[in-house]
């Protein structure tokens, strides 16, 4: 099991130069994106990067969600609802109210199986693939200690505990 705290991440500017994304782990093959976990802000009404060759899913985990809409596409994202959509459409955030929303954010290879993504809170997580686990508050993870914003990392199986819960993502093919 890996486990990462907010000391371990980086922050960089987002692909369209419109905001900073916190990037929490990401591995890459032969110089291709594999798997990337983020966090970054929306703020205000625009238009989000493009990532072609990449799926995408986002959870709301603060403030009060926004629209998200482009050819085909028409999402409400909420607090605490993944959301998925393919990183190669050109997407416009839009209903933000000019509030701002912290989102938890999953891309991965359109090679790979699309990640299974919910919230998980006094669980017994079993093991396939590999589990991140990222901590909405102080929690444990098979007994171990998580911080708000902590990462854990894991391809066994996990045992959460605590009044708080976790975004879970499942990925595969790795």
């Amino acid at each position: 099991m890996i486990h990462l705290t907010p000391a371990d991440y980086t922050r960089q500017p987002w692909k369209n130069g419109k905001g900073l994304t916190t990037e929490l782990w990401r591995l890459e093959k032969d110089g291709q994106l594999l798997v990337r976990l983020s966090r970054a802000s929306v703020v205000e009404d625009g238009p989000f990067s493009l990532f072609p060759g990449i799926e995408r899913n986002l959870t709301v985990l603060s403030g009060p969600g926004f629209r998200l809409t482009g050819a085909g596409l028409n999402l409400r994202c909420d607090p605490l609802v993944p959301v998925a959509f393919p990183g190669d459409v050109e997407v416009m955030a839009s209903e933000t109210g000019g509030r701002q929303s912290d989102d938890f954010n999953v891309m991965t290879a359109k090679s790979l199986p699309k990640p299974t993504v919910w919230i998980a809170q006094n669980d017994h997580l079993p093991a396939g693939g590999l589990l991140a686990l990222y901590a909405l508050g102080p929690c444990r993870a098979n007994g171990r200690d998580l911080s708000p914003g902590d990462l854990i990392l894991a391809e066994e199986a996990v045992t959460l505990a605590g009044d708080c819960p976790v975004v879970a993502v499942r990925l595969s093919g790795l």
